[in-house]
């Protein structure tokens, strides 16, 4: 057989030098457009931070007030169309810059650079990046206290009366691993409170457990009085005429003119109403319509109410959330409880707080009962009203800027005065205001509800339960049941904890499938 010669070789050519591609257009665009939206929110932060300074007494909340000022500024444009082309790229959607404005901006702004093939622009360190969840960490250990770290979500439990008859209450409470509890000056008395105080201090010492006592301010809340009815029937039904008083106005009213008629325990409201405006009752399970508003009178016509109608009694809350209510956040009732609280208590619930004049007022309270040491004491924002909302900002630096500080998702007052279907969209608000802030957020009304109350747990409460792992502490009402709520709740939080850090999930490996 033939041999054949081996196939000449063809001469093999090097490779040319790779040439680095032209950045897309769309990113050299896209790197602008972040580079002049830091820019622009450094500049409209620090504008804001000036006008802070003179609430910035401690100087280590000075970088969360910069950050927070820096948020406003970003949240005050809609960045929505910004959003789908950094995520295209992989990179940061924006959506989770509360702790960390400016770092995040400079992080997305630097990869930018990289990929548009300009120099310049660093990225921040791993410790400047997340410095902002330090901060919150700690400010929330400076009103609760440590909190678990399998949990970390903090436990407040509401003290019932019954919490004074003997220490076991509290010493169970300390036994659950619950970081605070919670004394409501709106009812009871010192003589109550004191012995409250003395039950925990008992469980404390007897489990080795530091619980941190809160005690809320009752505050101007809007009350029914005296009751009448003024036709047959016991119920108030849609499209029934009822009068709002002041007290001690039952017995001038021209019964004629209405079917049922309510004394109403803040007289000042009467100078402020005006017609067409709306009031609920009882937690909104009435609503109404104000047609006419004088000194002596606010007749209304009810527009809700439910189809079996509803029995008002006295001691129900009144809210008017279409009226500018100008009236002081303290009572003579709180600067008289403020006498017991600064004794006794590491934390004071403001109730109804609605402005930055509002904080002074308690701060100039608290320093006048408690000079040498006041700003030791933490402050909890409960913010129940539209107005507060508003003004939340400014009321956090006024407070934050000078004391511990902590905001309360009241959402039961709050849902009657923005109404029910934005009470949702306004406590993620909150949430993310209290993260920019580095300030802890606590999640508060009706939290597994049905089981503290009657021991089985409805499953939307367990799913709003666990939505809460993503604020810093969680409260539990009184009830019968309410350690076995503790006990689920913290179980849940536990869990949650491996799969939600705030709004960012963690992926642990799912052991499901």
């Amino acid at each position: 057989m033939k041999q054949l010669k081996p196939a000449a070789r063809l001469p093999v050519k090097k490779p040319a030098r790779a040439m680095r591609p032209s950045p897309r257009p769309d990113i050299v665009a896209l790197h602008g457009e972040v580079a002049r939206l830091r820019q622009a929110v450094r500049e409209e932060g620090e504008a804001a931070v000036a006008g802070w300074a003179e609430c910035l007494h401690r100087p280590e909340f000075g970088p969360s007030a910069r950050n927070l000022a820096h948020y406003l500024a970003l949240r005050h444009r809609d960045l929505r169309a910004l959003q789908s082309p950094l995520m295209a790229l992989g990179l940061s959607s924006l959506g989770r810059l509360e702790s960390r404005v400016l770092p995040g901006l400079e992080a997305v702004e630097a990869t930018l650079g990289r990929l548009a093939g300009q120099e310049g622009g660093d990225w921040p360190s791993e410790a400047a990046f997340f410095a902002g969840q330090e901060l919150l960490a700690r400010r929330t250990e400076e009103v609760l206290g440590p909190v678990s770290p399998d949990r970390q979500v903090g436990l407040l439990v509401t003290c019932p009366s019954e919490a004074a008859d003997g220490p076991g209450f509290m010493l169970e409470l300390a036994r659950c691993g619950v970081e605070a509890v919670r004394i409501n000056c709106a009812h009871d008395d010192a003589t109550i409170w004191a012995r409250m105080v003395e039950h925990v201090r008992a469980a404390e010492s007897e489990t080795g457990r530091r619980l941190r006592i809160l005690m809320d301010l009752a505050g101007p809340k809007i009350r029914t009085g005296k009751v009448r009815h003024l036709r047959d029937g016991k119920r108030i039904l849609e499209g029934a005429r009822l009068a709002i008083v002041p007290p001690g106005g039952l017995r001038r009213l021209d019964e004629d003119e209405a079917d049922f008629a309510a004394e109403c325990t803040l007289a000042e409201v009467f100078g402020m109403a005006r017609a067409g405006e709306r009031v609920f009752l009882d937690d909104g399970k009435i609503g109404a319509v104000i047609d006419r508003a004088d000194d002596g009178c606010l007749l209304t016509r009810v527009t809700r109410a439910d189809a079996k109608g509803v029995k008002l009694k006295r001691e129900k809350g009144i809210n008017f959330p279409d009226t500018d209510l100008r009236c002081a956040a303290l009572t003579a009732k709180d600067l008289e409880d403020l006498d017991f609280i600064v004794r006794h208590a590491d934390g004071v619930g403001y109730s109804f707080v609605q402005s930055a004049a509002d904080m002074k007022d308690l701060q100039d309270a608290l320093a006048a009962r408690r000079p040498e040491d006041w700003q030791r004491l933490s402050v909890i924002l409960k913010i129940e009203t539209q107005r507060a909302v508003r003004a939340l900002p400014e009321i956090v630096v006024r407070a934050a800027g000078r004391q511990p500080t902590a905001i309360m998702i009241a959402r039961g007052d709050l849902a009657v005065e923005i109404g029910f279907a934005r009470v949702a969209e306004m406590q993620e608000e909150i949430l993310w205001i209290g993260e920019a802030a580095h300030v802890p957020v606590i999640w508060a009304t009706q939290v597994l509800e049905n089981l503290v109350k009657k021991g089985m747990p409805s499953r939307g409460e367990m799913t709003d339960a666990a939505m809460a792992s993503r604020a810093e502490c969680v409260m539990l009402n009184k009830g019968p049941h309410v350690f076995e709520a503790v006990r689920e709740l913290d179980t849940l939080l536990r869990r949650m904890a491996e799969h939600q850090h705030k709004k960012t999930p963690r992926l642990r490996r799912l052991a499901s499938w």
